[in-house]
């Protein structure tokens, strides 16, 4: 069987930045912790006021502010909240970040679970084609498929035996080399997925989705995936 897109970046020295998040839940809010223990400047935002978030400001040390603030010169930013509530983001919500700055979603699609039908998703369009068309930006596909508690505790360093990989999907080559410089000072290998089209292959209900595969069980299971989703991630003629 030929290897899903077997590519290589260069591990290079990452830099401190200043990352906004919208979404402080399970992966918003550990992504907070790592990031902010890691040394960048996080800003970090709900749905509601900055102060609901105070707890995590003390803790981190990160900046709670508006979800309209978040993106305000952020060379990064991570959008992490249910999918159907993508659409009440307000519009423009990225703009105050720097030009080019990459764009994380870590989304997935519950019709049954969580999010109801999205017509679109269940004719076929990618999650994050969606998330993207939505924000008006580009974005770039990972997170989505660790538990948060191992995205907390279970990063280890480079080279380290039984490193957990995690898949990217995203378009800009450039932006990807930051994706991937963030993954791995997090503690986990980063493995190209392909563009936001190919974004299905880390999907729920794919062999990758919830899975700590190393580089190579990663490889292989977005490799196998198969783009038609199974009954447990449609939604029914109910929702």
């Amino acid at each position: 069987m030929q290897r899903w897109r077997d590519r290589h970046y260069t591990r290079r020295r990452s830099r401190v930045m200043r990352i906004g998040i919208i979404g402080a839940g399970q992966i918003g809010g550990t992504l907070t912790r790592r990031l902010a223990a890691l040394g960048h400047d996080v800003r970090v935002s709900n749905s509601r006021t900055p102060d609901t978030l105070a707890e995590l400001e003390a803790e981190t040390g990160a900046k709670a502010v508006r979800s309209t603030e978040a993106a305000e010169g952020a060379e990064l930013v991570i959008v992490s909240i249910p999918q159907k509530n993508v659409v009440d983001l307000p519009a423009g919500i990225l703009s105050g970040a720097v030009a080019g700055a990459p764009v994380i979603e870590t989304n997935n699609y519950y019709p049954q679970q969580r999010d109801g039908l999205i017509s679109a998703i269940e004719d076929g369009q990618t999650e994050s084609g969606w998330v993207q068309e939505r924000l008006g930006v580009p974005v770039f596909k990972a997170f989505n498929g660790i538990w948060w508690k191992h995205l907390l505790e279970k990063g280890l360093p480079e080279g380290a035996e039984g490193r957990i990989a995690l898949p990217i999907a995203g378009d800009d080559d450039a932006n990807k080399q930051v994706v991937f410089d963030l993954i791995n000072q997090l503690g986990f290998d980063p493995v190209d997925a392909g563009t936001i089209d190919d974004s299905w292959r880390q999907q729920p209900g794919t062999p990758v989705y919830g899975k700590d595969f190393d580089r190579e069980a990663t490889l292989k299971a977005l490799a196998e995936a198969s783009p038609d989703r199974t009954d447990e991630w449609r939604a029914t003629t109910t929702v």
